[in-house]
């Protein structure tokens, strides 16, 4: 592992307008049809400049943890050539995709595609396809674990095309401590237009949710299904989601070399103070700038000697981005690990699935030539902050069409497939009525009720006031005769 500061270790975001003119979910809701394994969502679409939009559903049974329920069959507002309206509908049928099961948790995602391609402002898209990912220098200066170099394929999404300003971090900062938000570090900036830094991983990650909410965005990353706000906890990223998070590694090397490959820089293979904020000495053969050490326009008063984000004006790389080399090292999402030993290809990689540090890239104002190209990969510790670490920020692009999509989730809702039970018995009490004994497969726990009905109408269920507690087998409920008479159906429900 590399250092990140020759001289000591002490974080960055963007507040970046709404997209323009996106699509609105909202009121979701899911609530099983009575008597029927059948379950109604409705939702509200709004759109103010598209007719007709894709329109899709996922099924969560975890209360949204994960969204691995199928929903194969469904009918109603779905699909494509969906037109904004109120009170849209989808039947979603239970029994037949998840059949004899319960859950008090289960919810429901609404999502709509307007299929256009809407960049974000401050954003640039950069586009899906593979790249070599690794150092590819000749001679070879790159270390150990930039090796194997091997090929990625990246699915399209949009990166910001600065570091967040210590001005956008404050913005949303005061927002976010407003609403329940709590932070390690307030966060610095040597001036408002200039990194934030002194951040920690987690800092950044609730930052990026608070953002999502700012903006009316559904923010990707929770813990135990719920919106990552407070402590330091590992959170889960939910990358089909459009709200504001951190790249990940293989995210941030296919932006950092901006369609480019075999070169240190994203516009070459060698690199002067007139390209980049970095540290120049002649430890590097391709560091030939005439000016060395600090950057000479930005070594000013105490350090941090960070420069304004997008100060290099005319040196953007291929995609539209600046200061993927020096200023800050920036973090990303994954955990630090080893490349693949095979060197195989690999698709939309997320880093090790544990580990003890996360990834920072692109080097720093205190960097060498050396630590700004864009294959060095650091490791640096979630809970560390830095005055020479900050951060951009990725959202993801739609799926397929790369159109602008949004996403609305349901409460959590009950709903309940467990197979119907059976009348077993019907037996003449000693005052001459009638007791009835159904049987039913359970869960255990959970409590069941026994209602009945003369004409099998909506609404016309009443409760007999027999109720069972489940266990786990086939329970039984029986119906005291009295007040029994004449034709009658029956039926058990969740209490």
């Amino acid at each position: 592992m590399q250092s990140i500061c020759a001289l000591c270790l002490l974080a960055l975001v963007l507040t970046v307008p709404a997209l323009a003119a996106p699509p609105v979910v909202s009121n979701v809701r899911g609530v099983q049809r009575a008597g029927t394994k059948l379950v109604d969502i409705t939702y509200d679409l709004a759109d103010p400049d598209t007719a007709a939009l894709t329109v899709s559903l996922q099924i969560s049974a975890d209360a949204g943890a994960t969204w691995t329920v199928p929903v194969a069959g469904s009918t109603g507002h779905l699909g494509a050539g969906v037109s904004p309206g109120a009170a849209k509908q989808i039947v979603w049928n239970a029994g037949t995709n998840w059949n004899n099961q319960y859950s008090a948790a289960l919810r429901f995602r609404v999502l709509a595609d307007d299929g256009t391609v809407t960049v974000p402002t401050g954003f640039s898209l950069i586009p899906a396809g593979t790249f070599l990912m690794g150092d590819q220098s000749s001679p070879q200066v790159g270390y150990a674990n930039e090796f194997p170099v091997h090929s990625v394929n990246v699915s399209a999404f949009y990166m910001t095309r600065t570091e967040v300003s210590y001005a956008q971090w404050q913005a949303t900062y005061s927002y976010a401590t407003a609403n329940g938000y709590t932070f390690d570090n307030p966060g610095l900036g040597k001036a408002t237009d200039h990194p934030v830094q002194t951040v920690s991983w987690y800092d950044v990650v609730k930052w990026c949710n608070a953002m999502s909410q700012q903006d009316g965005l559904p923010p990707c990353y929770t813990v135990s299904g719920v919106t990552y706000k407070t402590g330091q906890s590992d959170p889960v990223c939910d990358f089909t989601r459009n709200g504001y998070r951190l790249p990940t590694e293989a995210e941030w090397e296919k932006a950092a070399r901006g369609g480019q490959t075999g070169l240190n820089f994203p516009w070459g293979k060698t690199i002067t103070h007139s390209q980049a904020n970095y540290f120049s000495d002649f430890a590097y053969s391709f560091d030939i700038s005439p000016t060395r050490g600090y950057h000479p326009t930005y070594a000013t008063g105490d350090a941090p000697y960070t420069s304004p984000v997008g100060a290099f004006t005319g040196n953007a790389n291929g995609y539209g981005l600046f200061d993927v080399t020096g200023n800050v090292w920036e973090w990303c999402w994954d955990w630090y690990g080893n490349y693949p030993a095979s060197g195989s290809a690999v698709s939309d990689p997320r880093g090790a699935s544990t580990g003890s540090y996360r990834v920072v890239r692109g080097g720093s104002w205190d960097g060498l030539a050396g630590s700004s190209r864009a294959a060095l990969r650091v490791s640096f510790g979630s809970s560390s902050r830095s005055f020479v670490v900050g951060f951009r920020l990725a959202r993801s692009s739609a799926a397929g069409s790369e159109g602008t999509v949004v996403s609305a989730d349901s409460p959590n809702s009950t709903v309940f497939t467990i197979e119907n039970f059976r009348i077993t018995g019907v037996r003449r009490t000693g005052a001459g009525g009638l007791d009835v004994s159904l049987d039913f497969n359970s869960l255990a726990g959970v409590t069941y009720r026994a209602e009945k009905s003369s004409d099998l109408t909506p609404g016309a269920w009443t409760n007999t006031g027999v109720t069972a507690t489940g266990n786990g087998a086939v329970q039984k409920i029986t119906i005291p005769g009295a007040g029994l008479s004449g034709r009658l159906y029956f039926r058990v429900v969740l209490e």
